[in-house]
C-alpha cells in the first residue's frame, strides 16, 4: 500500500539516515560508505516518475545478441538504447518513441516485432484517490527490426485507450492478438471512487484497437490503489491478474485464444490467493512459453506488515499457476523483517531458477522504519520446480556507495540462459541516475537445434477449412516460421489458418533457436465447398468516367428481377461527398477516405438495394463535385429481403502509396451459406486488384478510379477469417467487406 508520497519520502530519508548512522556507529567510530554493486549509467531529468517503474512492467528485452532498453533521455524523450557490454554503457540508437515526460511504458519483443505500450501515469494511493484523466491517450508503438535498426511500422503509434492509468502491461496471444490491461479510477470525493480492471485487444499485432472494456467477471473493482497485469501462457491462453485490497485477494482471470473477447462466457476467474492482508498493489508476472505445462509465475506483495509487527510474516510471495490442476502454489520470497518491496522475477532456463529481485535498505542497514524504504536492489533464487527461497534479503546486485535511494528494479519478459546472461535496471530518483547489473550465467555451450514438430486439426474437410496448428517442438525453439502451402504464412507459435479453396496443401513449420533450425510438414486436404446455400450471382455491370463528371449512372445487370439484391461500389477521385443517392439504396461504405484531399487521394462508396417491381433499368448517384470515377453493380438472388446483411461491415485503409496488399479483418456470420462480399477502392486509374484466395472477382472498373467487387460463399456460420486483396503495383487503397444473408 502507499502512504502519502511527500510524507513517505521524508520519513524514508530520515529513517535511512538514522539506521545507517546507528549501525555504523555501533560497528566502528569511523563511518564508511556502503560497497557499490552494479554499474552507474545515464543521468536523467524531465520525467515525472522513476523511469524504471512501474512494478508489473518490463523495460528490457534481448534480441540479435544484445540487450536493449526503453530509457528516458533528457531533452528528447523515451528512446531505444542498446547495451554495449564491452564498455558497459548504454548506447542511444536515436530511435525516439514517446516524448511525454508524464508517461511510463511496458515493452514486448515477440521475435519479429518490438511493442512499446506508453501510458500517461496517474497514481492513486491510500489517501484521497486520484481519478484517471481522459484525453491522455496510451499509445502503442510497433517496430520492425533489421540489420541492427528498429523502424517504426506504418500506421503507428495507435491508441490503446484515451485515459491515464497507474500502470499498463501488454502481451500477445497465439493468434497474434495483442492484449493490454490497466486499472482505471472514476468518481469523486462526493460520490465515491471506483477502480475497474480494464482490458483491450488488437488483432494482427496492434494496427487497430477495439473499445476498452472492463474484464467481464464478477466484481472486477478493487481499491483505487490496486493494479493489474497481463500474460500469455500455455500456448493458447491469456491471463489477467490484479490485486484487490478490499477483499484481501489477488484475482486471476483467464480466457482461451480465439473465444469472443468481451463475452462473459469466455472468461473464468479465481483467487490466486485470498485472505486478510494477502494483497497489496505490487505484482509481476512471467511465463515460459516453452514450458509444456504452461506454468505462470507471479511475484506479489502482501500487506501483512500493515496489521502486524511480526517480522516473520510473509512480505513477498511467489505464486505459481499450474494449468493442469487449475490451482496456485505459494512460496515465501521474503518476510516482513527483511523490509522488502517492489518485486520482479526472471526465469532462468539455464539453471531452472526463478530469480526474484527486490528493493530493501542498503547492506549497512539491518532494519527499516517500514517496508518499501528505498536503498539497494537484492536478488534471491529458487528452483522453478520447487521454489523454496533462502532467508534474508538475498545478494546485493545494485547499490551506490553514496546514495541509498535505489528502487524500482525492472527486467525482461523473456527467459534467460547462458547466451543472454542477466541484465536488470534500477533508478535512483534522488540522484536522477540509472544503474544496472550485468552478469554472466557461465560459458556458452553449443546449443542443439530444436526438433520441429506440430499437430494440425482438422487435417481434412470442406472449403473454407479452418485449421488450428499447435507447436510441439522440442529443444526450446525461440521463433517459429510457418508456410501453409497456399501462400499463407505466420510467425506465431500456434497459428490458425483458413484454406479457402479446395486442394491438397503441405503445411511446414520451421523452428529456430540459437543452435539452428529444423522443419516438419503435414498434409492438409481440402474438399470442394458444397453448392451455395441459396445465394447466387445473377450478373454484374461496370462503367467509369475517365474525365471529370458529377453524375454516376450504373446499369442494373442483365437478368435482374424483383427481390434480387444489388450491391454497388463506386470510387471517386479527390474529395467528393455523395450529394444524392437513388431511392431505396442503403449505404454500406460512405466516403471512406484514401488520403483524400483537394489535390490527391480518393473516396470509396458502397450501397445495397432490394429490387422492387417498378425499378428502373439504371440508377443515378450525384457527386458533390465533378471528378473521375469508376464503379459497378452485382446482382444477387436468394438473399433475405427483410434482413439482407448477415454480419458486420469491416474496413481497412492504407494511405502510404506503397501497399501491394490490403487485409480486411474477418467477422462472424450467423447463417449457414452466407455470401461474403467485399471490394477494393484504389487511388489509381489502371486495374491492379486480385481478389483474396477462394474469392471470385465479379468486376473491376477499367478506368477513371478503380473499384472492384468480389464474393465467396461461407458454407458454415461462424468466424470468417481475414481477407487479403493483392495489388500488382504499389498504391494507396481502401477495402471493405460484409455478408449477405440467405433467404432460407
Amino acid at each position: 500500500m502507499k502512504t502519502t508520497r511527500a510524507a513517505k519520502w521524508l520519513s524514508q530519508t530520515l529513517a535511512i539516515a538514522v539506521i545507517v548512522a546507528g549501525s555504523l556507529l555501533a560497528a566502528s567510530p569511523v563511518a564508511s560508505a556502503d560497497p557499490a554493486y552494479g554499474t552507474p549509467s545515464l543521468s536523467y531529468s524531465g520525467v515525472s516518475n522513476p523511469p524504471t517503474s512501474d512494478k508489473p512492467q518490463s523495460k528490457l528485452w534481448w534480441n540479435d545478441g544484445s540487450w536493449w532498453a526503453d530509457m528516458w533521455k533528457a531533452g528528447s524523450g523515451w528512446s531505444i538504447f542498446r547495451l554495449d557490454r564491452a564498455t558497459q554503457s548504454w548506447v542511444d540508437t536515436g530511435v525516439v518513441n514517446d516524448t511525454r515526460g508524464s508517461t511510463l511504458a511496458d515493452t514486448l519483443w515477440d521475435g519479429s516485432h518490438l511493442y512499446i505500450a506508453s501510458h500517461v501515469v496517474t497514481i492513486s494511493g491510500d489517501g484521497p484517490p486520484n481519478p484517471s484523466l481522459s484525453g491522455q491517450p496510451a499509445k502503442l508503438y510497433r517496430y520492425s527490426y533489421s540489420a541492427g535498426k528498429y523502424t517504426l511500422d506504418s500506421g503507428f503509434p495507435t491508441e490503446i485507450t484515451n485515459n491515464s492509468s497507474e500502470s499498463m502491461t501488454i502481451d500477445i496471444d497465439s493468434t497474434g492478438m495483442l492484449w493490454a490491461t490497466w486499472t482505471q479510477v472514476t468518481g469523486n470525493a462526493t460520490s465515491g471512487f471506483t477502480n475497474s480492471v480494464y482490458v483491450n485487444y488488437a488483432a494482427n499485432g496492434g494496427p487497430g484497437w477495439a473499445t476498452p472494456f472492463v474484464v467481464p467477471v464478477s466484481n472486477p473493482n478493487p481499491a483505487p490503489d490496486d493494479i493489474s497485469a497481463v500474460v500469455a501462457y500455455g500456448k493458447k491462453k491469456i491471463g489477467v491478474m490484479w490485486s484487490d485490497q478490499i477483499t484481501g485477494s489477488v484475482w486471476w482471470a483467464t480466457r482461451t485464444d480465439g473465444t469472443a473477447p468481451t463475452a462473459t462466457s469466455s472468461w473464468k476467474v479465481q483467487p490466486a490467493i485470498q485472505g486478510k492482508g494477502q494483497a497489496d498493489d505490487h505484482l509481476n508476472l512471467k511465463t515460459l512459453q516453452a514450458d509444456t505445462s504452461g506454468r505462470v509465475f507471479a511475484a506479489v506483495k502482501t500487506s501483512l506488515n500493515d496489521s502486524s509487527s511480526d517480522p516473520t510474516l510473509p512480505q513477498l510471495l511467489l505464486l505459481v499457476f499450474k494449468p493442469g490442476t487449475g490451482s496456485f502454489s505459494t512460496s515465501t520470497i521474503s518476510v516482513a523483517g527483511d523490509c522488502v518491496s517492489r518485486p520482479q522475477i526472471m526465469l532462468d532456463t539455464q539453471n531452472n531458477l526463478v530469480r526474484a529481485f527486490q528493493t530493501a535498505p542498503p547492506t549497512s542497514a539491518s532494519g527499516c522504519a517500514y517496508s518499501g524504504v528505498a536503498g539497494s536492489i537484492y536478488e534471491k533464487t529458487a528452483s522453478m520446480d520447487n521454489p523454496v527461497f533462502g532467508s534474508g534479503r538475498g545478494t546485493p546486485i545494485i547499490q551506490s556507495a553514496s546514495s541509498s535511494n535505489m528502487n524500482n528494479v525492472t527486467t525482461t519478459k523473456q527467459s534467460v540462459d547462458n547466451s543472454t546472461g542477466i541484465v536488470v535496471l534500477a533508478s535512483d530518483h534522488v540522484a536522477k541516475r540509472y544503474w544496472f547489473s550485468d552478469r554472466s550465467l557461465g560459458p556458452v555451450t553449443p546449443q542443439p537445434a530444436p526438433t520441429a514438430a506440430f499437430t494440425a486439426a482438422p487435417t481434412t474437410g470442406t472449403a473454407p477449412l479452418n485449421v488450428s496448428f499447435t507447436d510441439t517442438s522440442t529443444g526450446t525453439p525461440i521463433s517459429w516460421s510457418w508456410t501453409f502451402g497456399d501462400g499463407g504464412t505466420s510467425n506465431a507459435q500456434n497459428p490458425a489458418h483458413t484454406y479457402a479453396a479446395a486442394g491438397t496443401y503441405t503445411a511446414t513449420l520451421t523452428a529456430t533457436n540459437g543452435g539452428g533450425t529444423s522443419s516438419a510438414t503435414t498434409t492438409i486436404s481440402v474438399n470442394p465447398a458444397p453448392p451455395a446455400g441459396g445465394v447466387t450471382v445473377v450478373g454484374s455491370a461496370t462503367t467509369f468516367a475517365g474525365t471529370a463528371a458529377s453524375a454516376v449512372s450504373l446499369q442494373a445487370p442483365a437478368g435482374t428481377s424483383p427481390g434480387d439484391v444489388l450491391v454497388a461500389a463506386i470510387t471517386a477521385d479527390l474529395n467528393p461527398s455523395m450529394a444524392s443517392v437513388p431511392a431505396g439504396w442503403i449505404p454500406l461504405v460512405n466516403a471512406l477516405s484514401i488520403n483524400s484531399g483537394s489535390t490527391s487521394g480518393a473516396r470509396a462508396f458502397a450501397y445495397y438495394h432490394v429490387v422492387g417491381a417498378a425499378d428502373p433499368a439504371s440508377y443515378s448517384w450525384m457527386l458533390s463535385t465533378s471528378v473521375r470515377w469508376g464503379g459497378g453493380v452485382t446482382a444477387y438472388r436468394g438473399v433475405d429481403n427483410a434482413n439482407p446483411l448477415d454480419g458486420p461491415l469491416t474496413t481497412a485503409v492504407d494511405t502510404t502509396y506503397s501497399a501491394t496488399s490490403i487485409t480486411v479483418p474477418g467477422s462472424t456470420t450467423a447463417t449457414n451459406g452466407a455470401m461474403l462480399i467485399g471490394g477494393v477502392a484504389c487511388d489509381c486509374a489502371s486495374p491492379v486488384v486480385t481478389a483474396p484466395a477462394g474469392w471470385t472477382g465479379r468486376w473491376e472498373a477499367a478506368g477513371g478510379q478503380i473499384a472492384e467487387l468480389a464474393d465467396r460463399v461461407q458454407t458454415s456460420a461462424g468466424s470468417t477469417g481475414a481477407s487479403t486483396w493483392t495489388l500488382s503495383a504499389a498504391r494507396a487503397v481502401a477495402a471493405w467487406r460484409t455478408a449477405l444473408k440467405p433467404a432460407s
